[in-house]
């Protein structure tokens, strides 16, 4: 089985790109998410969550978010302990995930896919592209976030430039660009090397 690992700056279209996938009949795998659902669910996060803060980094609703928030903004080390713990789960997660889908072809997505090391389980790497302020304009509008919010994100992320040097491939979301041709051209370079 190959994997296909996508990933984007915030606002990119990753998700829209990982529909067109499943589309096109291949299984996506959205970090982010199984890594909140992970957060939640895995004894070894929570173990290591409360042994890295206190047992109140948990409420009666689950992991308190905001407060994780709090604690590791501004501080990488806390920032880097805590994805020490949530990644390789995520890891293990993924590789169980796509072992259940027996296919020839799966895709994982991550917006930190080369910072987290998700890469490593890639056999290819796309970036979904998108000019930075086309990006803000998306994400304000998605989720309601100031401005400053998103590009204080977006500085915390890896610049684009080098997202697209590691990748294999680039697919330009402008609003100009049509996505389907660009989705179908990566499958036909992909598939023959099955």
């Amino acid at each position: 089985m190959k994997t296909i690992g996508i990933t984007g700056g915030i606002g990119s279209g990753k998700s829209v790109v990982s529909a067109l996938l499943e589309l096109y009949g291949i299984p996506v795998y959205i970090a982010d998410e199984e890594s909140k659902r992970l957060t939640q669910s895995s004894p070894v996060i929570r173990k290591g969550l409360i042994e890295l803060f206190d047992e109140s980094i948990y409420t009666s609703e689950g992991l308190d978010k905001r407060r994780l928030a709090s604690l590791i903004f501004g501080n990488p080390q806390m920032l880097k302990a805590v994805n020490s713990l949530i990644h390789p789960e995520v890891y293990k997660d993924y590789l169980q995930w796509a072992e259940s889908k027996h296919t020839e072809l799966c895709a994982l997505e991550s917006a930190i896919l080369f910072e987290s090391g998700f890469n490593k389980l890639a056999d290819y790497t796309v970036m979904v592209y998108a000019p930075e302020e086309i990006r803000i304009q998306r994400a304000v509008n998605r989720d309601n976030s100031s401005r400053t919010d998103v590009t204080n994100r977006i500085k915390n992320q890896l610049p684009d430039e080098i997202k697209r040097d590691k990748s294999d491939f680039v697919i330009l979301n402008d609003g100009i660009q049509a996505l389907i041709p660009q989705v179908e051209s990566l499958l036909k370079q992909i598939r023959p090397t099955l």
